[in-house]
């Protein structure tokens, strides 16, 4: 079975909005090909067979989410991976538009589930689903989605890309920030109890996830909002330290520049 028949792949908007970072690196084939390893630190994945395929990911991480899309989805079967990452990055952080952006979460959450359900072992359909899940939920409600059992789902779709992927760091970054948000909306004992969430999860999810990929912007953001969520001010000065080192990182990609420009912003707060 072919998770692509399950749902449609609809063409890449042409409102999309740009990426606003007039400093993006950029890449071509070349530099993309002798550069795949440390851009997919985060999620390691093998590098592109095909030159279709290579140019799409030229696309997208010099920022153009739009043109990734419709390259990959030109693909077809090869490209859907593609499809759902550059789609989930454009909604997280550049799209404008609330509206837009839920549905643009939810149309990735639907197709890499389908995805998933078809080939349980495919880690980049089972971290999107999460990926998907999580972002909408963060942007409607952690509780409304605990309470229709999607954290649940989120949960075990991050512990099966560890169990696949033990070094996608992206997927313990994740995971972490799960276990820190849910004991924020419910507190320690009932997500103990009902989710199966502990802070020394949490806090041990994020220091794995940095021993992987100790250049995450995004990693280490995610980490101190999660001190403060567990921790409270007593961990000000650390989360702090770690925004600081998020805001210093040299980006390697668009997407790891709008990381360090959330830093940047973080800090001024």
């Amino acid at each position: 079975m072919q998770a692509s028949h399950s749902t449609p792949r609809p063409t890449a908007p042409s409102t999309w909005a740009s990426v606003p970072c007039a400093d993006l690196p950029r890449f071509d084939l070349a530099s993309l090909r002798a550069r795949w390893e440390p851009l997919h630190a985060g999620q390691p994945m093998p590098p592109p067979a095909s030159d279709a395929l290579a140019q799409a990911w030229v696309s997208y991480h010099n920022g153009d989410f739009a043109r990734a899309v419709a390259d990959a989805q030109a693909l077809g079967e090869e490209g859907l991976g593609l499809v759902d990452q550059a789609t989930a990055v454009y909604a997280n952080y550049v799209e404008p538009r609330e509206a837009t952006r839920l549905s643009l979460l939810r149309q990735v959450a639907e197709r890499a589930g389908a995805r998933a359900a078809a080939m349980p072992d495919d880690g980049q359909a089972l971290y999107w689903h999460a990926y998907a899940l999580g972002r909408h939920a963060q942007a409607v409600s952690v509780a409304r989605a605990l309470a229709q059992g999607l954290g649940s789902r989120l949960k075990a779709s991050l512990e099966r890309v560890i169990v696949l992927q033990p070094r996608h760091a992206d997927a313990h970054f994740a995971l972490g920030a799960f276990h820190a948000e849910v004991i924020d909306k419910v507190g320690p004992l009932v997500g103990r109890m009902t989710y199966g969430v502990r802070a020394d999860t949490a806090l041990a999810l994020f220091a794995r996830g940095l021993e992987l990929h100790p250049a995450s912007a995004a990693g280490r953001m995610d980490y101190a909002r999660a001190l403060l969520v567990l921790e409270g001010d007593a961990r000000l000065a650390e989360a702090t330290r770690l925004y600081e080192q998020a805001a210093a990182i040299a980006p390697q990609d668009a997407r790891e520049r709008l990381d360090v420009e959330l830093a940047r912003l973080g800090l001024r707060d």
